[in-house]
């Protein structure tokens, strides 16, 4: 098999910047840091919390961010698989942990959630050259500690956006790699002027993708706004993409992939004379613009606090021209038109003894779902032109979720700690259709009349013992819920699933190694899974399967060799099975056994060689498999 990659070159221009040249700047920037863990703290595993995670700093994602997507530059963490559409890794792309896809991976924004309500998808590409303005991101693998937003079945992952700069600046950078890809983006920062900091960056992105008409343009920009004295922080976010991408998903069979790997189907269409042509307009065309607000206290006697509210716009479409509508070749364009909006909280005490947290979210979603017909070939057409309305379909949904949990880290002695973590989600979600879809006939399945709702307690206990000041132990269990998705609906009338995860696992942190060493046990009762089919939509069909599993092992190393190499390394073993998985084949329902869940390899490999030659440079290999 062939392999491409990406290269490229990145250009990093800073015009100015100031050094922090004394110890009450220093002080100064300390406090900073402590208030702005403020906003996440109460979701974010610590080193002694009993979970499998694994953090990347600022400086862990620049060696990497060079204009694809975060899913791209996660892709060398323990248990991840990702994937590009496009095939560079610009445009739609999505991630696995443990086998688990994106709608089973909680992601959040400064602790505000980032999945879609309705799909639980995340769409990175909504948010383009967004690496560029985090701070830090933390992967946690399995349940994980409770969080906002949707259930973490397969891992969470937490991004933390830039923290102030105390000093002024102003960068340039630029990207250039294969497949006409182009990164062009401007950053700055004002640095502190009494007690006031505003910085932002503004980003364009260009590339043709790997397979054929794959193309992306993407635009963002990111704006923050800060306050801050001794002990309070206050700041106002502001962030928006806008992408317009060829659409790329509907891959290829295998002898396809043997001949034409390249090959795209979509938009193909043929004149009079049976030549293959293709529809230039074949987009998908999404903005979404985020606003978030945090407050973030400092108290006396250990106490802190967070209180943000957030509200984000989404509203696009993909346009699709498609085969035959009786006999007649049509365009339509499918819309979205959505706002999510909520509040957070969390309060924090921390003594000699203990760490807890108590904290929670609100959260409100409207979301808007309707089509149009642009054209359809009246000479070949035998359907009557009264069929073709403005709106063809419309249908809404509402979901409103409510969780609060309370955590505890209590320090038995010096050496082993209890952890404990209870959450209580409440989620209620309303579909229907218009009067519009009613009159049209154009209903979509499993809409008509949809009120569901549901209450999940999901508790959490650990261990954590430290054995000495480099080795450390872990042993943890969780339960999770997960409702289920719109599409999940559509296609039938499923039961919300349920994950009890045990893990256990031991860490070792020196000078110059550090390594983990982590086993898991993940037991599904009602796990929706593929079935290999899709819906008239083309969306993928799942089902509810009675019980399944994963089990394997994770490990994790990190060997500086000397101050200019060193080396990772970090591999999954692990089964992933249906029990006693039944279909229906020939018309009887058939036990096939124990078998594989989809998507979820046995092995996962990575390894990183990074040489740096002095501190402006560094030359990375990476491989995965």
């Amino acid at each position: 098999m062939k392999k491409y990659i990406l290269f490229v070159l990145l250009v990093s221009t800073p015009i100015f910047a100031q050094d922090v040249n004394n110890s009450k700047d220093l002080d100064s920037l300390t406090s900073i840091f402590n208030l702005e863990e403020v906003t996440v703290s109460a979701i974010k595993a610590k080193n002694d919390t009993p979970v499998s995670f694994v953090n990347l700093s600022k400086e862990n994602i620049e060696k990497t961010n060079l204009a694809q997507d975060i899913p791209i530059l996660l892709k060398n963490t323990p248990s991840v698989v990702t994937h590009s559409d496009a095939g560079a890794g610009i445009g739609y792309s999505s991630i696995r942990i443990r086998g688990s896809d994106q709608t089973r991976v909680n992601v959040t924004i400064n602790g505000i959630p980032y999945n879609d309500s309705e799909s639980m998808q995340v769409y990175w590409v909504d948010l383009p050259d967004f690496a560029s303005s985090i701070e830090n991101i933390q992967i946690q693998r399995g349940v994980g500690t409770s969080t906002n937003g949707p259930g973490a079945f397969g891992g969470s992952i937490n991004i933390q956006t830039n923290s102030a700069s105390e000093n002024p600046f102003f960068e340039i950078n630029n990207t250039l790699g294969s497949f006409g890809t182009v990164k062009n983006s401007v950053g700055f920062s004002t640095g502190f002027i009494d007690n006031f900091e505003l910085s932002g960056r503004v980003s364009r992105i260009k590339s043709d993708g790997y397979i054929d008409r794959s193309g992306s343009n993407l635009r963002s920009y990111f704006l923050q706004g800060v306050y801050r004295d001794e002990n309070t922080l206050i700041k106002v976010l502001n962030f928006a993409g806008h992408e317009i991408t060829d659409q790329a998903w509907y891959g290829v069979d295998s002898s396809t992939l043997e001949t034409n790997r390249k090959y795209n189907m979509a938009g193909e269409y043929y004149d009079e004379f049976g030549n293959t042509l293709y529809y230039e307009d074949q987009v998908d065309n999404y903005k979404q613009n985020h606003l978030q607000i945090h407050w973030n206290q400092i108290y006396q006697n250990g106490w802190n606090s967070n209180f943000g509210i957030h509200f984000t716009n989404g509203k696009g479409f993909f346009e699709n021209y498609n085969l035959g509508y009786g006999s007649s070749d049509y365009i339509d364009r499918r819309w979205l038109d959505n706002d999510f909006y909520g509040i957070l909280y969390s309060l924090n005490k921390k003594t000699e003894d203990f760490n807890a947290n108590i904290g929670g979210s609100l959260n409100k979603y409207n979301g808007l779902h309707y089509g149009e017909y642009l054209w359809y070939d009246q000479i070949n057409s035998a359907v009557n032109q009264y069929d073709f309305k403005e709106k063809f379909y419309d249908d809404f949904g509402d979901k409103g979720e409510f969780n609060i949990y309370a955590k505890i880290d209590y320090y038995i002695t010096d050496k082993l700690t209890l952890y404990g973590d209870l959450q209580f989600r409440n989620i209620k979600y309303e579909a229907g259709i218009s009067a519009n879809s009613t009159l049209t006939g154009y209903i979509e399945d499993g809409f008509e009349n949809l009120d569901k709702s549901f209450n999940f307690f999901n508790p959490k206990f650990g261990l954590f013992y430290n054995l000495n000041d480099n080795n450390n132990l872990f042993f943890s269990f969780a339960r999770a819920h997960r409702e289920p998705t719109r599409t999940d609906y559509a296609n039938g009338n499923p039961n919300e699933e349920k994950l009890d995860d045990f893990e256990l696992g031991w860490k070792l942190n020196s000078n110059n190694l550090a390594l983990s060493l982590n086993a898991f046990y993940m037991i599904y009762e009602d796990q929706l899974v593929l079935t290999g089919q899709r819906d008239i939509n083309g969306y993928e069909i799942r089902r509810n399967i009675g019980e399944s599993y994963r089990v394997g092992i994770e490990f994790d190393s990190s060997i500086k060799l000397n101050n200019k190499l060193n080396i990772e390394t970090n591999f999954s073993l692990s089964e992933n099975k249906n029990k006693d998985f039944y279909s229906t084949f020939d018309g009887n329902l058939k036990n096939f056994g124990n078998t594989d869940l989809a998507y979820s390899p046995n092995l996962i490999l990575n390894n990183i060689l990074n040489f740096n030659p002095n501190k402006k440079v560094l030359i990375s290999l990476r491989s995965n498999m």
